[in-house]
């Protein structure tokens, strides 16, 4: 499962949108402007309030890091 903790009006949460659908993954896009819930599940998890947040059945790489995210999506079978 992954899903991308973002905001509409972020740069980087698009970046990292448009890498996964480059590499052909699926994921879930969770709006954290609007979903209050979910920022505080991503800002517990990571101790981070910035996005883009990628989370990668429960393991996470913050920010737009196109290598950690390709390689935890190896590591987790996923590519």
């Amino acid at each position: 499962m992954v899903k991308v903790y973002s905001t509409p009006t972020c740069p980087w949460c698009r970046k990292a949108k448009e890498f996964l659908d480059e590499l052909g993954v699926d994921y879930e896009d969770v709006d954290v402007s609007a979903d209050r819930e979910a920022a505080m599940r991503m800002v517990r998890a990571t101790k981070q309030m910035g996005v883009p947040v990628v989370e990668v059945n429960g393991k996470f790489v913050v920010g737009f890091d196109p290598n950690g995210i390709k390689g935890l999506l190896v590591e987790e079978g996923l590519l």
